[in-house]
């Protein structure tokens, strides 16, 4: 038995979205910048997917900007504000962000910005009061992370985007795991810009999407043509955009009843290893992406067991999961996330993620947690021993 839990690294692409694509690829594939009725063919096709990826969060479909993903969507938002200024500014950023907002806000502080990254609670949640403590009068951009990839922990977003608001500043989220998990609208919502996915919402892989609330400009990474409203030239990949579109428009028509059904089933989850010693949950377990299951293995004097074992060894049982953040599991070092929320760097090491999607069922659930258990006790027989005792 297979069972694939790693929805927040990928999901598989839907059915509908490979159809799209394929017939878009027959008959709709000229250059939707060209004039011609070939050209305008393929360009009423990424029209007509800007206003269904659009209408996932309640934008105008003008505000939508194509990328090639959910990182290139992070880059234009923070180095598209950051780009306007010939001299240093300062950002605010959580310390529990992804890399692709990490990184260039990285790179910005070699350039002489100056960055604050709020703190976390044990729960890897940023407290608002933090926020307007940092504001300073050349705070010019405020990123927190909508959800987070590693944790689950959903950020309390509309607070955090009435501060901004308030104090004149642009605020961007990184919504890549919330978007299609979670109702969002940006209508209802302080956001100036909100990164998305094509693949994590059973799209294909290679589009995303920034939303860039009207009136806010940035400078564009990617100098050409002038496609995407001069923010992102490059002839469209027309059909992994439709793709997308499709897989957006289906989201949001099942939203209502696939969310309800994804925290059924992560709660059965962690029911279900609720009472394997040394297992920690880490996230907040309320304020959490629906679809996420998150865990530290305490080291016990038998070894340590790392995650990307414990992902070895379910791998070998036909179970995918993830040892935290699928970008980082390639790295031994501990994780940057799970430090920020106070872990020690030896119970960071054991950290998993177990991330659910459409496809997953009870069945499924019930299969993993035995299957997890037996692996537990393989590699730490005390465990086995104190079961027997109890």
């Amino acid at each position: 038995m297979q069972v694939y839990l790693d929805y927040s690294a990928t999901t598989p692409t839907r059915r509908e979205a490979i159809t799209t694509m394929q017939a878009v690829m027959t008959n709709q594939w000229g250059n939707p910048s060209s004039l011609h009725e070939w050209g305008q063919r393929a360009a009423t096709v990424v029209e007509q997917a800007r206003m269904q990826v659009a209408a996932l969060i309640n934008a105008p479909a003008e505000s939508m900007i194509f990328t090639s993903g959910g990182t290139e969507a992070d880059n234009l938002a923070i180095m598209g504000v950051a780009r306007w200024y010939t001299e240093p500014q300062h950002i605010i950023i959580s310390s529990v962000e992804h890399s692709a907002v990490s990184e260039p806000v990285r790179l910005l502080e070699k350039w002489g910005w100056e960055v604050t990254r709020l703190a976390v609670d044990a729960k890897g949640r940023v407290n608002p009061l933090d926020l307007k403590a940092a504001l300073q009068d050349n705070t010019v951009l405020i990123s927190v992370i909508y959800g987070q990839s590693e944790v689950g922990t959903v950020q309390p977003i509309e607070e955090l985007g009435k501060i901004a608001r308030s104090a004149n500043i642009l605020f961007h989220t990184d919504a890549v795991q919330a978007a299609g998990r979670l109702p969002i609208d940006v209508q209802k919502t302080s956001v100036d810009l909100l990164s998305i996915s094509s693949h994590k919402i059973y799209g294909p892989q290679g589009a995303g999407a920034l939303y860039v609330r009207p009136g806010v400009e940035l400078i564009p990474l990617v100098l050409g043509g002038g496609q995407e409203a001069r923010l992102r030239s490059g002839t469209q990949a027309t059909p992994i955009i439709a793709g997308f579109g499709t897989a957006a428009e289906l989201a949001a028509q099942e939203l209502s009843l696939e969310t309800p059904r994804l925290i059924e089933l992560r709660n059965r989850l962690f029911a279900q290893l609720a009472d394997i010693p040394g297992l920690i949950p880490t996230g907040d377990l309320i304020q959490r992406l629906p679809h996420h299951v998150s865990f530290c293995l305490e080291q016990t004097d038998g070894g340590r067991i790392s995650g990307k074992t414990l992902v070895r060894q379910m791998n070998l049982a036909g179970i995918g999961i993830s040892a935290g953040a699928a970008c980082s599991s390639g790295k031994l070092n501990p994780s940057s996330i799970l430090l920020a929320m106070g872990f020690d760097e030896q119970v960071a090491l054991g950290a998993i993620r177990m991330t659910l999607g459409r496809y997953t069922t009870e069945a499924d659930i019930d299969w993993v947690a035995m299957v997890f258990q037996q692996v537990l006790e393989r590699l730490q027989p005390e465990l086995s021993l104190a079961k027997s005792i109890n």
